[in-house]
């Protein structure tokens, strides 16, 4: 007269869902040239590899700026022959000055 308690397989979860396993397009079904195609897609993210390249990127943009600045430095010079032969670098003054 007492009911006895449900066995515990006979619990049903609710259903999961394929995709919130795996989210993004990792879950879905695609062909092996569209995940050649595009691997940062399917690849999870790499934090090493992230900050490599963005030290990297970071020193080549430092580079390029620091060549620049130096190209305009040397813009205003010109190399000067003296009456004696000697050169020297001298910055170019304008008759108006």
């Amino acid at each position: 007269m007492s009911s006895a308690p449900e066995p515990p397989a006979a619990k049903k979860d609710p259903p999961k869902e394929r995709n919130f396993q795996n989210p993004g397009l990792r879950g879905t079904h695609t062909t092996t040239l569209f995940r050649a195609v595009n691997p940062e897609l399917f690849i999870k993210p790499n934090k090493p590899v992230m900050a490599f390249g963005l030290v990297a990127l970071s020193l080549c943009v430092a580079y390029i700026g620091y060549l620049h600045a130096a190209q305009e430095n040397k813009k205003d010079l010109y190399e000067a022959i003296d009456s004696e032969g000697h050169r020297h670098m001298r910055r170019k003054t304008s008759k108006w000055d």
